[in-house]
């Protein structure tokens, strides 16, 4: 029986303070009922709720690896906010994401990560660059790091361009194994030295326990009607059943990274 429980605490939108417009979803800062501002990622934006999927499931996957997150929690968004809001798009934003968001606390003062200023431990360095290759994320490379150093510390952000097999669940089991080859573009590739001990390290903490314990933090109406799974509760397992069966062919993608930062150094 899985004894593994995680926990995200909801909160209420109580004002809208400001758009994010460098990001294509239009996140934005907002102060909850909690009295704390948080970056709401909207559930109405473009990529739906599957970015707050992989958002979710890849910021609970780093926390419980040990790199630094920040607190996640969902956020509610009540019907008829945004009717006051004189900007259009913004209005429509927050009319189609009535519900439940996912929000990350506010790092303010944070600024963002240079590979040219900021020198990482190698097997910090690998960690990420492992996971960021298990959860296949396209969207930490040089232009767009989606890491910040806060309190000259590096934490790590905005995930939500990963497990981009859920965008057509035809072909997510031939995902699995695929070496993930975007790896080339990744803005820690020549820091991330040490592949194979983060191997060890990551696969030996993310246990079945914690994968499915975090996959089943997944609210169910984030989750859409696919006619591949008979229930919603199939569709939420099959996100567990990719990352655990791609952690057990984890040597595929290690020598995809192990040979495109050869070609890099």
């Amino acid at each position: 029986m899985n004894q593994t429980s995680i926990e995200l605490r909801t909160v209420n939108v109580t004002r809208y303070v400001t758009p994010l417009r460098e990001g294509g979803s239009m996140p934005a800062i907002v102060e909850a009922d909690d009295g704390f501002l948080y970056v709401i990622k909207f559930r109405g934006a473009g990529q739906g709720t599957n970015a707050l999927i992989a958002d979710l499931v890849g910021g609970e996957l780093a926390r419980a690896l040990g790199l630094k997150v920040p607190e996640l929690v969902f956020i509610h968004l009540d019907e008829g906010y945004g009717r006051s809001e004189a900007d259009e798009e913004i209005q429509d934003l927050l009319k189609f994401s009535v519900g439940l968001n996912l929000g990350l606390h506010y790092l303010s003062g944070a600024i963002t990560f240079d590979p040219t200023v900021t020198q990482l431990d190698p097997l910090l360095a690998s960690k990420i660059l492992w996971l960021d290759c298990l959860l296949t994320n396209i969207d930490r490379t040089s232009r767009n790091t989606n890491m910040l150093i806060w309190h000259k510390e590096l934490w790590l952000i905005d995930p939500g361009a990963s497990l981009y097999f859920h965008h057509n669940w035809n072909s997510w089991q031939e995902h699995i194994k695929t070496p993930f080859a975007l790896v080339k573009n990744h803005v820690l590739l020549k820091q991330a030295s040490m592949m194979e001990e983060a191997d060890v390290f990551c696969k030996g903490v993310l246990t079945k326990e914690i994968v499915e314990a975090i996959v089943a933090l997944i609210p169910e109406d984030w989750l859409k009607d696919e006619p591949l799974f008979a229930t919603k509760d199939e569709q939420r397992n099959a996100y567990a059943v990719f990352i655990l069966t791609r952690m057990q062919h984890s040597d595929i993608f290690i020598k995809e990274a192990r040979d495109a930062r050869e070609k890099l150094i």
